[in-house]
């Protein structure tokens, strides 16, 4: 049996977990409150789940650095992420506050601020010139347009994941309801093949076929394109490997050699080659020279991003405002259009379950427009074809010999 004890005006209880005392204050003046509390700590230990004073006592900073070290440990490329918004946008607001005192009125709070935030801070860091003079920026503050519901989602998210892991560590009980927002700003961008040649023409020539392997295989550029070596391309037998350390849903991927993809990768075979016999060996496909200080001697490396080349190319050819991972929805849409089973479609861009598969492969204007041309004439509507109008027809028909 449990016991009550009165130190000072709050109430403690004790009971026994494996034949050791427990005692965990109620953080109450009320006695009720405590007899309440005893109660579900001899439930769960009646039921044999781990009861612990530590547990009531959890702080977020402890319960976010577990996830932190979890990310870490299991080799996620997204820890950086994952450290950013936990400095910047959780623990301001739920830092030093226990994990079993957070409900789902305070995840709303933390919703509603999170969209009245009118700003967004760069912090302050400093970096070395070749010369060795060190330059400091300094924090620094701008105006935003709001931040949108998928950022906040994504920080929700991340909120879940705090909770649970306290849970499957056996550090917390139970975790609250969050519910994540509405998203509206589902992009729906695709690339027509003129468009594409658009912007290749206005993007440096180590940048083009990077584009166009993107446009083919609708792989994911930053994660997949950017990082393929040559060991994971077999002209011999005719297909692109990616490992599955590398592909995002962590599972192994092949993607047939078709002409035009088995001609980009010929020919970046055979700069490979040329830089090879020249004494400049790179492990990778997609290179650019990049010459070490200025004037420098230069050599191939692998290309990290492309940001500003791809503004201004989009700018350039007339497509404003459109992203690298429009090509993902592309392939996909030229893949379905092409006759290419959906569960094929799915295994080569890499897509792992079905409802974001149906994501990707939705109806562009071009689709519409084909689908009208299609039904022209169903009715008997163009000239020539039927003189009279639906009543008449109906009558005609109804007319008995």
């Amino acid at each position: 049996m449990g016991e009550l004890r009165q130190r000072g005006q709050i109430w403690w209880i004790r009971y026994c977990r494996n034949g050791k005392r427990e005692e965990e204050s109620s953080g109450s003046t009320k006695k009720s409150v405590a007899i309440d509390l005893l109660r579900v700590r001899e439930g769960k230990v009646a039921i044999g789940s781990r009861v612990t004073a530590k547990m009531h006592r959890l702080r977020f900073e402890e319960a976010a650095a577990d996830v932190v070290n979890d990310y870490r440990s299991n080799e996620q490329a997204s820890v950086a992420e994952v450290e950013r918004r936990i400095r910047k946008h959780l623990r301001p607001f739920f830092g030093g506050r226990r994990l079993s005192a957070i409900g789902p009125a305070d995840v709303r709070q933390y919703v509603v601020e999170r969209q009245a935030c009118q700003t967004m801070t760069t912090a302050a860091y400093s970096y070395t010139l070749p010369t060795g003079r060190v330059v400091s920026i300094p924090e620094r503050t701008r105006t935003i347009g709001g931040v949108s519901n998928g950022e906040i989602n994504r920080e929700l998210s991340l909120l879940r994941r705090i909770f649970n892991l306290a849970i499957e560590n056996e550090k917390l009980l139970h975790a609250p309801y969050i519910a994540l927002l509405k998203e509206r700003n589902v992009r729906k961008g695709f690339f027509e093949r003129e468009q594409l040649a658009g912007i290749q023409q206005h993007l440096p020539p180590a940048l083009q076929p990077v584009v166009e392997f993107a446009y083919i295989t609708g792989w994911r550029i930053p994660s997949e394109v950017l990082p393929l070596q040559w060991h994971h391309v077999d002209f011999a037998g005719g297909v692109v490997m990616l490992d599955p350390a590398v592909a995002k849903n962590e599972e192994p991927r092949t993607f047939p050699l078709t002409d035009d993809l088995r001609a980009l990768l010929e020919q970046q075979h055979r700069e490979h080659l040329d830089l090879k016999r020249r004494g400049m060996i790179c492990p990778f496909v997609f290179v650019r020279m990049v010459a070490k200080g200025r004037g420098g001697t230069k050599s191939p490396r692998a290309i990290k991003r492309f940001d500003k080349a791809w503004t201004s190319a989009t700018i350039a050819a007339g497509v404003p405002g459109r992203i690298p991972h429009d090509f993902r929805r592309t392939a996909v849409r030229n893949m379905v259009r092409r006759g290419v089973p959906e569960r094929v479609a799915m295994q080569l861009a890499g897509h792992k379950t079905r409802s974001i598969f149906e994501r990707y492969n939705i109806v562009s204007p071009s689709d519409l427009r084909a689908a009208a041309t299609q039904l022209s004439g169903l009715i008997g509507t163009k000239l020539g074809q039927f003189d009279g109008t639906f009543a008449s027809a109906a009558g005609e028909s109804d007319e008995k010999p």
